[in-house]
């Protein structure tokens, strides 16, 4: 007997989860082909996802990669949010150096490239 897997649409569950701050803007992330299900890149916000799927996708200056593990039925509090998924995303356990400018002048441009390179370090 085959039994249909239950889904969702993608742009609707990346919503519900609180990735993004409206549907609209999850919805225009999945059209450029910003997320990834399972390491293949979307570009239709109407792609179902089902319990199961892993998605990647950028969040700030991270790169997050999720598992789904349910499909909420509605947009509720973050707590209830941060059950539909699981964080395969790697904690990095850097912490950037900044340039302090306590008790002192503006930074010259060594101090600043310096913070540049620590910056652009973190992306890489």
């Amino acid at each position: 007997m085959n039994t249909a897997r239950a889904t969702m649409r993608l742009d609707k569950w990346l919503w519900f989860a609180r990735f993004f701050k409206t549907r609209s803007l999850a919805s225009r992330m999945v059209e450029d082909g910003a997320i990834r299900l399972n390491a293949n890149r979307v570009s239709k916000p109407a792609t179902s996802v089902g319990v199961g799927d892993v998605l990647t996708f950028a969040q700030g200056r991270a790169v997050r990669v999720v598992r789904i593990v349910a499909l909420p039925t509605g947009r509720g509090p973050s707590s209830e949010a941060q059950q539909a998924y699981a964080d395969l995303s790697e904690v990095k356990d850097t912490v950037l150096e900044t340039v302090s400018g306590e008790g002192q002048k503006r930074p010259d441009k060594r101090a600043r490239r310096q913070a540049i390179s620590l910056r652009q370090g973190v992306l890489e």
